[in-house]
């Protein structure tokens, strides 16, 4: 059953950097998905962005702020959740880990998320496999492809690594995603 509107993609970015290069690669892979998960013939939406380093100083504020507030439900309410980091200390960071542990129990459940993890070397391929991807799935996120590992000497241009990956993935999230949107559709009948 084809999706009667735009998939909604956003990208969380861990970066402790404001406008690292790590947002620029999650702002990319998200508009990519955006464009190619839109099955239904319409013009796919921006995808929206957040920036944790932006709002690292309202993480653990008391109460919760607005802008806080908005970008939690920005993640939690997309149909593609770009979650991107680079490699602290072999693993993602803290940074993007205070944000993940202000959800509860299935949090991010009904989103489709696509680990983006960003690495000075090969050697850290599976930071988001095997970090990465458990914390999504225990936050009820459905991880169908492997993540996908950038070296920071392809952020240059990170088109031929996501078309490369784009291959082994597309089939996984067309269907994830297609079935997320078609279970929503039955509920709400």
């Amino acid at each position: 059953m084809p999706r009667p509107d735009p998939v909604r993609v956003a990208a969380l970015v861990g970066n402790p950097r404001a406008g690292s290069r790590t947002l620029a690669a999650a702002a990319a892979l998200a508009r990519t998905l955006a464009a190619r998960l839109d099955a239904a013939g319409a013009a796919a939406g921006p995808a929206s962005v957040v920036d944790l380093a932006t709002l690292a100083p309202a993480l653990h504020a008391q109460p919760r702020t607005p802008d806080l507030d908005a970008a939690l439900r920005a993640v939690a309410d997309a149909d593609v959740l770009v979650v991107a980091t680079p490699v602290h200390k072999a693993s993602f960071t803290g940074l993007l880990k205070s944000f993940l542990d202000l959800y509860g129990p299935d949090g991010l459940a009904g989103a489709v998320a696509v680990p983006l993890v960003v690495s000075a070397s090969a050697a850290h391929a599976l930071v988001g496999e095997v970090h990465l991807r458990p914390v999504l799935v225990e936050l009820g996120a459905t991880v169908p492809t492997r993540s996908l590992t950038l070296l920071d000497a392809e952020l240059a241009d990170v088109a031929p690594v996501v078309e490369r990956w784009w291959q082994r993935a597309e089939d996984p999230l067309r269907r994830a995603v297609g079935a997320d949107r078609t279970r929503a559709l039955e509920v709400a009948r």
